[in-house]
């Protein structure tokens, strides 16, 4: 879509502004005794992966109103991650959801994504819908379906999701179900969870030693009654049971209303089994908005407890991931804003002065509590964002840059107006 030295032009008009914001940040960290280049160094190592379906057009169960220029390929999607990572140097990943994205040719689709700098991060399985011919179906469940045919199918999805997984080099297989009620008394709970553990203790003896199963949960939809997995607490129960390579992935819309999730954060990190998110941002439930669009002080806050888990605890490293879907914004440029959003909060997490705060929470000073982090929420780190990413050769803003290249224009000059995401 563009070439080094357009991007080059477009940062030349941005540049004087840039450095003058960037100075006065860099001063004001340096005399605060931040350790700038250390700083920068952690800003641009952090990336965050794309799911592919995120890359088209959503939408609701009402309607759907594709913009034009979607990837309608795997090989497509590819390349529009590609086209992100170029611009922010953030989505240095993309992640698969299966079926929908099967690599027809898998050393291609490496070879692509090696060519734009990109790797596979964890494959999604997909219980929650029946596929074309398939034998079994899923609308009572799938590894907790009282009928064993029904389980056995879910659980060889799974196996065959690793496995595919294995050739592209992904390192995780994330586990979302549906399963669940909407009637009482329309399964027997115990039961339910039972089968639902055996059934993730064969897909676990499946895992290369060098995996993690991402256990996913969700209080509600499209079951409202019941769902197996509702919390965090059932999902680290079941990961728990699994093993070592078993861990709870915490998406942020997948709470109640009001639901303290960097509580939940920080315990996951105390046990060691956070194994990773799915960002995106909620008013009601799986809203699926923008990243830090409606609650980024919730957003800066999961990142402290982050920070201080990944310096005080084992818990290992995490899988960073957008789970997102619109139904009226460019999804790329959601993509550029939210990946924007999730790095402003992780650098204003890194300045927090957590010595400061544990001496006033040892002390009882709740006014100062709030101060120290409120202090580091309140502080514009959109230059420091900027200038990781300036140099590592991506643009000094990234959506403005997307715009002024016209990128969906000539996405739709390439695929046509009428081209449509898959999968979704």
């Amino acid at each position: 879509m563009f070439d080094s030295n357009q991007l080059i032009e477009i940062n030349k008009k941005k540049i004087s502004e840039h450095q003058r914001n960037w100075s006065f940040l860099k001063e004001s960290l340096t005399n605060k005794g931040v350790d700038v280049e250390d700083l920068i160094q952690k800003i641009s190592d952090f990336q965050i992966a794309i799911p592919s379906w995120a890359l088209g057009t959503g939408g609701t169960r009402f309607g759907r109103f594709p913009l034009g220029g979607e990837p309608s390929t795997l090989e497509d999607k590819v390349k529009d991650v590609g086209i992100l990572h170029a611009l922010n140097k953030s989505s240095g990943a993309i992640s698969l959801h299966i079926p929908w994205d099967v690599p027809q040719d898998f050393d291609s689709i490496r070879k692509i994504a090696a060519d734009l700098g990109l790797k596979f991060d964890a494959v999604n399985s997909n219980t929650f819908q029946d596929q074309p011919n398939s034998i079994h179906s899923y609308k009572f469940g799938s590894l907790c379906h009282a009928d064993k045919t029904v389980r056995a199918a879910a659980i060889q999805h799974n196996k065959e999701v690793i496995d595919l997984g294995i050739k592209l080099g992904s390192k995780a297989l994330t586990v979302w179900l549906a399963d669940g009620t909407s009637f009482a008394g329309q399964h027997n709970f115990r039961e339910a969870f039972q089968r639902t553990l055996d059934s993730l203790k064969e897909i676990y003896t499946h895992l290369p030693d060098d995996w993690k199963l991402l256990i996913e949960y969700k209080p509600y939809e499209p079951n409202f009654y019941s769902m197996v997995i509702p919390d965090w607490g059932t999902s680290h129960l079941l990961a728990s049971k699994l093993g070592e390579k078993a861990a709870t992935l915490v998406d942020l819309g997948h709470h109640l209303p009001n639901t303290n999730i960097e509580q939940i954060v920080a315990l996951l990190m105390h046990l060691n089994k956070l194994g990773g998110f799915h960002f995106n941002d909620s008013k009601y439930g799986d809203d699926d908005l923008s990243v830090g669009s409606l609650k980024p002080y919730q957003l800066f806050l999961i990142f402290c407890e982050l920070v201080q888990g990944m310096k005080e605890t084992d818990n290992g490293e995490l899988s960073w991931m957008i789970d997102a879907s619109h139904n009226l914004k460019d999804p790329m440029e959601d993509l550029l804003q939210s990946i924007a959003s999730i790095k402003i909060s992780f650098a204003k997490a890194l300045l927090v002065d957590y010595k400061k705060l544990k001496v006033a929470q040892k002390t009882n000073d709740v006014s100062a509590c709030q101060a120290i982090l409120q202090d580091a929420f309140n502080m514009d780190v959109r230059s420091l964002v900027s200038e990781s990413c300036y140099g590592l050769g991506g643009a000094i803003d990234p959506l403005e840059a997307y715009r002024s290249l016209e990128i969906r224009k000539g996405l739709i000059e390439e695929r046509g107006l009428d081209s449509k995401s898959t999968g979704l």
